[in-house]
This record gives structure tokens, C-alpha cells and sequence, in this order.
């Protein structure tokens, strides 16, 4: 109270001193207006709680942001000793003003940190810590840092830089280890392992699928929505009343905030929600925030030009306010959501933080501005931490990623041509390779985000399909860059999907998967073109004789008995490369060509088939090194090779907690009534 007390009225020194439409008759009043603007923040919080049931998570945002306005309109018109030159306007100015102040003075205050806001929170939590009923087991909050690789996590450990998560590891109450992706190495499916134990039905981040003619993108909510449909069995690691935060997958949670394949699904209310933008610390400081990560955003990637960084990517357009939604927005209100859930007593959280990934894939996994980001994130850590320890229940914490990233100049920087081109070439076609290849992985939590609510009854819901017409196809909204062209034609000879330093590329109009035999007499120049370019360090396609085979520039890898002719192309791609590329090969709707980017023997810097400095989705380098550190009690014999491998050790320590249910017993009591 004292520091907000102090905080609004150095705001409101500001704002008499620098706009004429306001003033007062001496000090007094504007210490009474401090009073004031408590009282009507409080009062005002507490109506938009009542009232959010009915306006819905947009009518919240808004609410949340023009009750600050009110707020401080009621303030400066209620108080005699304020004084007004001008109409209706000036008030609204004055308002404006004064709320924005208010909200950079208390950035400003906290340095920039994240302790405005989880003070906020904390407070919360003090209040209704005594009225909590305690649960009678201990949960287990599961959070995902996107794209951190092991090798990173441990540098940054030993050097010291992650107080709260280097702490635990050091003290020996956590242990780290790390775990081997597989391919491809990218978030849905990994998640898909973890939430469902169904990684197996995800080639790619995006694909090709011949029986429908469509390319199938796992962060399109449609699309999310039956990709999970198919390899979802209602047991998912979330199943038993835990909560799925967003996420990719649902895990088969019951309830499920800004989760992709329940984005068009209507979801509960949360308290989380209204705290959030009826917070003069959450909404507020968020949009100041916002801003201020926006120009630093500008002046890290000038920095990099400048300073001539290599290898380095355009930094522009969109990304500058995905960043700054991802960064300061999404984070927050990750953590208000997930406080509302430990309040109640969830068995398990799940919640995925993409801060980390979205910033390194633009300016490099282990550059300045992406460590950055890991230090954010581990004080979100110790704030979660702290907020468990006020609690009557407990948690355990387990932090895992689901990738890492590698780095390394684009293939259309080294060599002037994307693989499409390349493709174009070596095809005996008229018609041009069709390339379904995008930047909207960023796009996701927003899109979700608006489609949930866009879906809804009521007022909210309309204004949102009102404000986003033409933005939505079939309910879901969709903003950003077009990810990939409209669906494939049943004419088209050839579609290339690139995920990472991975590409796929189908023949579309010859049905299955086509063996290596019948695409060296349909292009001949196809497979050798590929296999030999610099670009490229193999690829993987069926044979009828062998099955699956990798092939480099000069040798070639049977992946189901081993054999190899001249040079091992997977020995530069580590241990687990001729296992993780057979079961990729084995995959439904997979290419009937698959193209790995080359991997330079010293940096082991891949070149992605898209444009970004750090990417994931193959192999090579750090993509597949991902991370579990789980308490130390929980002894991990081996290290878990696969998502799938991960998903059933988190499932064991939800049992030892006594979490999953028996359905086998549940089924004998139904049989017995």
C-alpha cells in the first residue's frame, strides 16, 4: 500500500505539472485524490469481477482497461479541490494521461521487473489464503520453457545467471537431465508425446495430405483440432482434473485456457482473467510494457546490424509486436492463470511459456537478448514458487522443455535459392513445386486466444466476430502471415513443407507413399540433385526392397538393418539420428521424400528451409536436446529418448501422488452396481 500509495502520487505530480487542463488549490487535495483513486480502484475491481461472467474474457480486457480510465475520471471530478479547464475532453485527457503515467512511473519503480505484477498477485493470494480449503494431495505444476536446450540450461546454471531455478539444481532439492527429442523436433509434437503419448501421429510442424488435398498446420485451430481427435484416448497426462494452459493439446483436460485444439470450445471463467485486466499492475503496465519491449526489440536487431552479427536475420514486421505480446502480455497472464488454478487446488498444471523460443528463433539461441528472456523466466519460477509456499496445499515443481534450437544462416543466405527452387529444378514438370511455408508459429496463442472468444454467446463474442470480419474462416480467426497457400490442387505435381532445417516433399498426385524406385523414373535427376547439394546433408525416402534409406552425398544408410555403403551420412547427426529418422519414416502422411539441411562439422549450425537464425523441427545441433529437471526424490533411471518416454514418467509421479485414477477398479464398481 505504501509503495502504490507513493507511486500514484508521483503520477499525479507529474500530470498537474505537465498538462494545463488540471490543477488543484494546494496540496491537500491531491493527497486526497491518492485516497480517492484507492477506494474507486478498489470498488471498481470488485464490480468487474461480478459483472465478468457476463461480458466474457474480451469484455474483461476492455473493461479492465477503460475502469482505469473511470477510475481516475471519478477521482479528479469528485474531489472539489480539483480543478478542470476545458469540456468533457479535458477530463478524458487527464484520465488517459494520468493512467498511463501511473503505469510507466510503477514499471519504472520495479526496474522493469516482473515484482509489480507478481506483487500483485501476491497480495491476492495472501487474502484468500486462510478462506483456501487445502487439498488433500500434493499437486505438480509441469512448466514448459519452449525451445531451451540442455547444453543451454547448464551453461546458464553454472554461470550463475538463473537465481531461482540454478538454485534448486544447486541445493540438490532438483535434478536436471536431458532427453532426446527425436523428429521432428518441434513443439506439437513433443507435446504431443508428453500431453497424449501420441507423438507419432506428427510428421511435421505442417504437412501434406494426399487422401484430402490440404497441408495440415498443427497451430491452426481446425487443424489442431483433429490432428488431437486422432490420437487423443481421454487418458492424456492432464485427464484427472488437471488443467491445460497454453498448450498446443489439451493432455484431456477437463478445463483448458488458450489451448489450440479447444480454441473454437467454450471454456470456464477464470478469476485469473479479471485479475488480470482489472489490475492497474496487469493491463496497464502491460500495454507500457509493451511498448518499451517494442523499442528495445528495434534497437537489439540495429544493434545486430550495426555490429555486423552473423549469422543474423531480418528482425521486422510483425514479429516486433509478437514479441512484445509473448514477452510482457501472455507472460503475465500465464501466471494469473495459473495462480487461480493453484488456489482452487488442481491436481496438475500444465503451462507453456513461449518467451524464450520466439525471441531466439529471430535473434539466436544463445545471443544477449534471448538469455534475457531465460532470466525473465526464472524469476517467474521463484514468484511461483513463493506463491506455493504461502498456500495451505503444495506442489511440486518440474520444468521440462520440449525442443531446443540450433542456429545458422537460412538456406535461401547461403545459397541465393529456397529448396523449393532447388525442387523446381530437378522435377520434370511444367508446373512449379507448390511451397507451403510460414512465420506464423507466433501467431498461435493469439489467434487462440481470439477464436475462443469469438465463439462465445453474448456481447463479447459479438464484438469480436464484428472487429475480426474477414479474419475468421469457419469461426477461427486467423491473423498473421498466410502460412502456407490455399489447398493443393488435384493437379499439382509437387508440394514441398519445410518445419526447421526439415522439409518434406510429396508427390501429389501419385497416391501413398512413393518408393524410391518409382521416383527416380518419374525424376530422375530428383533424389541424386538433392542428396549431392551442398545445402542438404541427406535424405530419407522408401525403398522397395530395404525400406526406408538415408542417403548423402556419398553413402548411403539402410535405417532398418544398418548397413552402410561408403560414408555414413547420419554419423555427423549424433547417436540417435538412424533411430529418430526410421521412426519419423514410418509416420502416417509423412514425405515420400524427407530433406535434412547440411550441418557444419565445427559450429554445427544447420541451414533452415525457413527464414530463422535459430530453428528446430530436424536434427542436428542443439534442437533435439531438450530438458526435465524434476525433483530429486524422483530418482530417472535413464534419461528419456522420445516425448512419448517423458509422458509415461510424468505419468508415474502422478501415481506415486496418488492422482490418476484406477479405471480398472472405477469399471469393476459399475459392473458390481
Amino acid at each position: 500500500m505504501l509503495f502504490g500509495g507513493l507511486a500514484s502520487l508521483i503520477s499525479l505530480i507529474i500530470t498537474f505539472w505537465t498538462l494545463p487542463q488540471i490543477s488543484s488549490d494546494g496540496r491537500m487535495p491531491i493527497l486526497r485524490l491518492v485516497v480517492l483513486l484507492a477506494v474507486f480502484s478498489m470498488l471498481m475491481r470488485w464490480v468487474l469481477a461480478g459483472v465478468a461472467i457476463l461480458i466474457g474474457s474480451v469484455g474483461v480486457l476492455v473493461g479492465g482497461l477503460l475502469s482505469q480510465f473511470g477510475v481516475v475520471y471519478l477521482g479528479i471530478t469528485v474531489d472539489p479541490g480539483i480543478n478542470l479547464h476545458g469540456g468533457v475532453e479535458a477530463a478524458l485527457l487527464v484520465a488517459i494521461v494520468m493512467s498511463s503515467v501511473s503505469a510507466f512511473v510503477g514499471w519504472v519503480a520495479y526496474a522493469g521487473s516482473d515484482d509489480a505484477y507478481v506483487a500483485e498477485v501476491m497480495r491476492v493470494v495472501h487474502r484468500r489464503a486462510r478462506k483456501i480449503t487445502p487439498a488433500p494431495k500434493t499437486g505438480m505444476l509441469i512448466i514448459q520453457i519452449d525451445g531451451l536446450s540442455e547444453p543451454l540450461l547448464n551453461w546458464m546454471v553454472l554461470a550463475g545467471n538463473l537465481p531461482n531455478l540454478g538454485g534448486w539444481i544447486r541445493d540438490g532439492k532438483h535434478s536436471l537431465v536431458g532427453w532426446h527429442t527425436g523428429v521432428p523436433s518441434t513443439t506439437p509434437a513433443s507435446q504431443a508425446g508428453i500431453l497424449h503419448g501420441g507423438s507419432r501421429q506428427i510428421p511435421a510442424f505442417r504437412w501434406y495430405e494426399k487422401e484430402s488435398g490440404r497441408v495440415m498446420v498443427t497451430n491452426r485451430g481446425r487443424d489442431a483440432a483433429e490432428i488431437e481427435d486422432r490420437m487423443s484416448t481421454g487418458r492424456g497426462l492432464l485427464a484427472d482434473g488437471g488443467v491445460s494452459i497454453s498448450n498446443n493439446w489439451s493432455g484431456d483436460a477437463h478445463r483448458c485456457e488458450l489451448v489450440f485444439s479447444r480454441a473454437s470450445l467454450p471454456s470456464n471463467r477464470s478469476r485469473g482473467y479479471v485479475r488480470f485486466f482489472s489490475s492497474p499492475q496487469g493491463a496497464a503496465r502491460g500495454l507500457v510494457l509493451c511498448v518499451a519491449e517494442m523499442v528495445k526489440e528495434l534497437h537489439q536487431a540495429r544493434r545486430q546490424r550495426v555490429r555486423h552479427l552473423v549469422p543474423r536475420v531480418k528482425r521486422g514486421g510483425a514479429y516486433i509486436f509478437l514479441r512484445a505480446i509473448s514477452n510482457v502480455l501472455l507472460r503475465d497472464l500465464n501466471v494469473s492463470l495459473i495462480t487461480d488454478e493453484l488456489v482452487k487446488g488442481t491436481p496438475v498444471i500444465y503451462c507453456d511459456f513461449v518467451d524464450y523460443d520466439e525471441v531466439a528463433h529471430h535473434a539466436g539461441p544463445t545471443r544477449a537478448e534471448s538469455l534475457q528472456t531465460l532470466e525473465g523466466l526464472d524469476r517467474v519460477l521463484g514468484a511461483l514458487q513463493r506463491i506455493i509456499d504461502i498456500l495451505p496445499h503444495s506442489y511440486e515443481i518440474v520444468v521440462l522443455s520440449d525442443h531446443g534450437q540450433s542456429q545458422g544462416s537460412t538456406f535461401l543466405q547461403r545459397y541465393g535459392r529456397t529448396l523449393t527452387e532447388v525442387v523446381d529444378d530437378l522435377v520434370d514438370t511444367t508446373k512449379e513445386p507448390v511451397a507451403a511455408v510460414g512465420k506464423t508459429e507466433g501467431w498461435g496463442p493469439v489467434n487462440a486466444f481470439l477464436t475462443e472468444v469469438s465463439l462465445r454467446r453474448g456481447v463479447a463474442g459479438s464484438v469480436t466476430r464484428k472487429a475480426l470480419h474477414g479474419k475468421a474462416l469457419s469461426g477461427e480467426v486467423e491473423l498473421g502471415p498466410k502460412d502456407c497457400p490455399p489447398e493443393v490442387a488435384a493437379d499439382e505435381q509437387v508440394v514441398v513443407t519445410s518445419s526447421g532445417n526439415l522439409a518434406l516433399i510429396y508427390l501429389a498426385t501419385t497416391p501413398g507413399r512413393v518408393p524410391l524406385e518409382e521416383i527416380e523414373l518419374l525424376h530422375p535427376k530428383l533424389i541424386p540433385g538433392l542428396a549431392t547439394h551442398p545445402g542438404v546433408g541427406f535424405v530419407v525416402v522408401d525403398s522397395l526392397a530395404e525400406g526406408p534409406v538415408a542417403i548423402g552425398q556419398t553413402g548411403v544408410h539402410v535405417l532398418k538393418t544398418g548397413r552402410i555403403e561408403g560414408d555414413d551420412p547420419l554419423t555427423p547427426y549424433g547417436p540417435f539420428a538412424a533411430a529418430s529418422m526410421l521412426r519419423q519414416a514410418e509416420m502416417p502422411h509423412n514425405g515420400d521424400i524427407v530433406v535434412v539441411s547440411r550441418l557444419d562439422h565445427y559450429t554445427h549450425e544447420v541451414a533452415a528451409f525457413e527464414e530463422l537464425v535459430g530453428c528446430h523441427g530436424g536434427i542436428g545441433g542443439w534442437q533435439t536436446e531438450a530438458v526435465l529437471v524434476h525433483p530429486s526424490r524422483w530418482v530417472v533411471d535413464e534419461a528419456p529418448v522420445g516425448s512419448d518416454a517423458v509422458h509415461a514418467l510424468l505419468i508415474s509421479w502422478l501415481e506415486h501422488l496418488g492422482h490418476r485414477k484406477d479405471l480398472r477398479s472405477s469399471v469393476e464398481t459399475s459392473v458390481e452396481a
